[in-house]
């Protein structure tokens, strides 16, 4: 158990997923983290009365971790593996986000299903973020006002907004390269909500610039860097990653990452694995398979 306390202390400062074995191999929890280091160290330091955690601490043997891209990335991550196979200690599966998707068609809504009119982003987990993140979207690029029929009250705020239905198709181009994740334009409604916050600041209405906020940390959850999880038929593909004597692999199978396994194993037989590896890819598994040979040291 110190060895694996003091193996936590290698682990980095960023988002992830980690998982903890006995002296058997057997995989005892799987979790995530927004600090990979912090919450590893904290079942030594901060278990308090959780008397079942600590029994799983004594357990210990093995630490290990992947570096994700982003919190929402280490998210579908640990859902995605414990779908797969749920450790005796995690009391859940993965969280308790709902899985949910955004439709673009003559306005932004949440969908639940992946269908509906129009063109469709997702899957992303949280359906309380997700209504945050399109709140934001709806402030910054407002589609809904750019209808033919509307009502006195939405053409009063078309005409303030100055937008007509002519504006449509630049607005939801913008709308749809925000959701395609195009930097230049999740920057611009950043910077448009940023604005926003700060106006209401400005004149006291700090209801609404905590709101516009919490609309601003949502939408940098739906917009972050996520691989493990895709719509539709996304290519299987086997990842592959080589340091230090260790091959570690994930398989993405039916648009999910569906494992993770790690083993002992010489270059010469890595290094095809590793050739093949899909150029998206190979940052992510080079990241951690460096981080493997770490723990493993």
């Amino acid at each position: 158990m110190d060895q694996a306390r003091l193996v936590a202390r290698r682990l980095p400062q960023a988002p992830g997923v980690y998982r903890f074995r006995d002296d058997n191999g057997r995989i005892l929890y799987i979790g995530r983290a927004v600090n990979l280091r912090r919450r590893v160290l904290s079942y030594w330091t901060h278990l308090g009365d959780r008397p079942r955690l600590a029994r799983m601490v004594n357990r210990i043997a093995r630490v290990e971790g992947v570096q994700c891209d982003s919190e929402h990335e280490a998210a579908w991550l640990e859902r995605n593996l414990l779908e797969q196979a749920k450790p005796r200690w995690n009391g859940a599966i993965g969280g308790l986000e709902v899985i949910v998707y955004i439709g673009l068609h003559d306005r932004f809504e949440v969908r639940h299903e992946a269908n509906g009119p129009g063109l469709l982003f997702g899957p992303y987990l949280g359906g309380e973020r997700v209504r945050l993140a399109v709140s934001g979207l709806r402030r910054a690029i407002p589609l809904t006002y750019t209808g033919e029929r509307l009502g006195g009250f939405d053409r009063d705020m078309a005409r303030a907004l100055g937008i007509a239905p002519g504006s449509r198709p630049a607005l939801a181009d913008l709308a749809a390269a925000v959701l395609r994740r195009e930097s230049a334009a999740g920057a611009w409604v950043q910077r448009a909500l940023e604005a926003r916050r700060d106006a209401a600041s400005t004149a006291l209405a700090f209801e609404l610039a905590a709101r516009i906020h919490e609309e601003q940390a949502a939408l940098a959850w739906i917009l972050s860097e996520q691989k493990v999880t895709r719509a539709g038929e996304a290519p299987d593909a086997d990842v592959h990653g080589w340091a230090d004597g260790l091959l570690v692999t994930f398989l993405m199978r039916k648009g999910r990452v569906r494992s993770w396994t790690q083993r002992p194993c010489d270059e010469g037989a890595a290094r095809p694995l590793v050739d093949a590896t899909p150029a998206e890819w190979r940052t992510f598994a080079d990241r951690n398979a460096a981080l493997a040979a770490r723990l493993a040291a």
